[in-house]
């Protein structure tokens, strides 16, 4: 499986979005890194994953899927999240 890079904009004040994290937890392994920041872990492509979380957001909201490349820094974050970026 690769890792993949989701990020998002959600823009409708209120909405639930109950069903788009649920379904970015659906994938077998995923990390919330921070509040529109998710890595998962996919055997599907960009495009299927997209396609996939599309689905579940408004018309008006943004979504970004790319491939994790292992290569990050990063500051401030626990030490759940940060076993699991090593690990990507």
């Amino acid at each position: 499986m690769k890792p993949y890079f989701i990020t998002y904009d959600l823009y409708r004040p209120g909405q639930d979005y109950k069903a788009l994290f649920e379904a970015i937890k659906s994938y077998p392994d995923w990390c919330h890194v921070l509040d529109s920041v998710w890595l998962v872990r996919s055997n599907g492509t960009a495009v299927e994953i997209r396609d996939h979380l599309h689905r579940y957001m408004d018309q008006n909201d943004k979504l970004f899927v790319g491939g994790w490349t292992n290569e990050a820094a990063w500051f401030g974050l626990d030490t759940e999240r940060s076993t699991w970026l090593r690990a990507a």
